[in-house]
């Protein structure tokens, strides 16, 4: 049998205690589940992805697909920071 070692800061893994501990395993128990349920799944066993972004950030990206609420453009660097400084 081989042994893996994770190193994680004392603040994480009093966390992780816990939250193992309250669902009834242990943390060795937990990562043992999560090995498994890897092999099954033939990779990780839930979605890796990005958080959700926030509806600001969404806007944001809508108003540049569409070209509105732009300003510019800027002749030089110089003009673009000061016009984000304005603001």
């Amino acid at each position: 049998m081989e042994t893996i070692e994770v190193q994680v800061d004392d603040g994480t893994k009093a966390e992780l205690d816990s939250l193992f501990s309250g669902l009834g395993l242990d943390t060795p128990t937990a990562v043992k589940i999560f090995f498994a349920k890897s092999l099954e799944y033939d990779g990780i066993p839930f979605a890796v992805n990005h958080r959700a972004l926030s509806p600001e950030m969404l806007e944001a990206i809508e108003d540049t697909r569409l070209r509105r609420n732009l300003i510019g453009p800027f002749k030089t660097a110089e003009e673009a920071v000061a016009a984000m400084l304005e603001e």
